[in-house]
């Protein structure tokens, strides 16, 4: 078991995803600084937050809950890279790395979610 947020690996990924999301959008049109690549910056943040911010709490419920939080902020980024994509926004390495880690917290996400 875990002695603290950072020992989880669904978290740390989060952090990796979140720092990927950052790189990304970096190289995002300058129209998109207020836009898209700040959505998808935010959603990214919120992943890792929330799973912080659950471990934190007093209940397997409120954990729970914040962990579907967590859930539904990677599925924001999932979409976001769909729309991100569409117009070739990002170099391509980049996004298939926030993608493969998007993909992995959310398997993470369902089975510490089980677990509870």
């Amino acid at each position: 078991m875990a002695e603290g947020y950072r020992d989880l690996i669904v978290w740390q990924r989060a952090v990796q995803m979140s720092v990927a999301l950052y790189r990304l959008t970096s190289d995002f049109p300058r129209e998109e600084l207020y836009g898209l690549s700040s959505q998808l910056r935010r959603a990214g943040v919120s992943v890792a937050s929330n799973i912080a911010e659950g471990w934190g709490r007093q209940s397997d419920g409120e954990y729970k809950q914040f962990l579907g939080m967590a859930r539904g902020s990677n599925l924001e980024v999932q979409t976001q890279m769909v729309i991100a994509s569409e117009p070739g926004f990002g170099d391509p390495v980049r996004g298939k790395l926030c993608n493969g880690l998007s993909e992995e917290v959310s398997k993470m996400l369902v089975a510490l979610m089980r677990s509870i």
